[in-house]
């Protein structure tokens, strides 16, 4: 299987947890489009979607499914989302779409939160796949200076990297600009986490941490269940 068929097979998996009349967090992502597209195969009339991105909100609807925004709801059933590495008790970093601080806000109002990747995206300790930290456009290279004196309190010494695209800086959903931090490894998520999370000008980071209740892997034997 490819890394595209266990995408595929992750989706469908956790797109079988779904049950009419649900509230279902939709994620965003390559694999998390699979499961959207899963979920709408399987015509599901009174499901409703909470969409974490505009772009996964025109999917949803595009295949027919009903969304609401999350301030409409009052609670999310499921929320099943893809992560760029899985770690330790399901330790997760995320946001490599850029639509980590929505895809946070949506994972905390859910009752259960199922992660699906293929399987190179599992490790050993999370890092290797640079985190990405969501800030305000104000003065925004000044919080990246001491987002800096945050890294080096945890021996990581390379500076975060603005993320760009075709020359201009990458802005969110929410108007907000993302630095890519290489870590390498983070060998104290949790402390990290809250570090990160104290910086003034700072909106949130992709470490997803004790969030995930079950993890949905595919793998070219067939999709493995995980649980912290």
């Amino acid at each position: 299987m490819t890394a595209d068929d266990q995408k595929r097979a992750a989706g469908e998996a956790a797109a079988a947890l779904v049950q009419p009349g649900m509230v279902v967090g939709l994620g965003t992502g390559s694999t998390a489009a699979w499961f959207v597209k899963a979920l709408a195969a399987r015509g599901l009339k009174d499901i409703v979607g909470v969409p974490t991105s505009v772009a996964t909100a025109d999917l949803a609807t595009g295949l027919g499914l009903k969304i609401k925004q999350l301030d409409e709801v009052s609670t999310i059933d499921l929320t099943v989302d893809g992560a760029d590495e899985v770690g330790p008790a399901l330790s997760l970093i995320k946001g490599g779409g850029g639509a980590l601080l929505r895809e946070k806000l949506v994972w905390e109002n859910s009752r259960r939160c199922v992660v699906i990747a293929d399987a190179a995206k599992r490790v050993a300790m999370l890092g290797k796949f640079a985190l990405p930290i969501e800030v305000v456009g104000f003065g925004h290279k000044s919080t990246m200076a001491r987002i800096c004196d945050v890294l080096a309190e945890f021996d990581i010494g390379m500076a975060p990297r603005l993320r760009s695209r075709d020359g201009a800086p990458v802005k969110t959903d929410s108007g907000n600009l993302i630095y890519d931090a290489a870590c390498g490894r983070i060998e104290e998520p949790a402390a990290l986490a809250a570090a990160l999370k104290s910086v003034t000008g700072v909106v949130d980071h992709g470490l997803f941490l004790d969030l995930a209740d079950m993890a949905l892997v595919g793998t070219p034997d067939g999709v493995v269940t995980l649980e912290p």
